[in-house]
């Protein structure tokens, strides 16, 4: 969808809607998921997210990608959630991407501990180590959007980023031995 164009409109139809849901319900979704960890609670705010930007388009005026502005209301609503009194915490089961087309039943169970692992370590960070590194793995936001979201200086972006990663490796160290 052209951001050119939703810089100038005051509403969206249902089928421009649904182009963005289909476009960015994905991202939006995972990102509520990750800092939630409620996939139920990540469903609702997916569909607050869009009866928001059906609401509210706009405000968008193209400062940052349409994305980064569909991130910023999702991370708004998670937060909202996180201090509700309704809050609980469900751990995340991470998900594979197969590598191959037809990988072995031992290689899909190997890959499928390796993520879960993974998922696990990333999501036993605090706060600020993991939202930046999900935004950059999962996302695939550069330092300048996740510091756009965030509303902080892409100094401090790269820095957690370098914290977190370095954070992930030493505790993967140990997995090999």
């Amino acid at each position: 969808m052209d951001t050119q164009y939703l810089k100038h409109v005051d509403s969206v139809d249902g089928s421009e809607l649904r182009l963005l849901m289909d476009q960015y319900g994905d991202d939006v979704w995972k990102y509520a998921y990750v800092l939630t960890k409620d996939r139920e609670q990540a469903k609702d705010i997916a569909q607050e997210v869009f009866i928001k930007v059906h609401n509210s388009i706009h405000f968008f005026r193209g400062q940052s990608s349409l994305k980064t502005w569909l991130l910023t209301i999702t991370r708004n609503l998670s937060f909202n959630y996180l201090k509700s009194s309704y809050f609980r915490r469900i751990l995340l089961f991470g998900t594979v991407k197969p590598r191959q087309t037809n990988p072995s039943a031992e290689l899909a169970y190997l890959g499928k501990q390796s993520v879960s692992e993974l998922w696990d370590i990333i999501l036993k960070s605090s706060d600020k180590l993991r939202e930046v590194l999900v935004l950059d793995l999962e996302h695939e936001l550069s330092v300048q959007e996740i510091a756009t979201l965030l509303n902080l200086p892409t100094g401090t972006v790269k820095s957690r980023l370098h914290r977190a990663r370095k954070e992930v490796e030493e505790k993967l160290k140990g997995w090999g031995q």
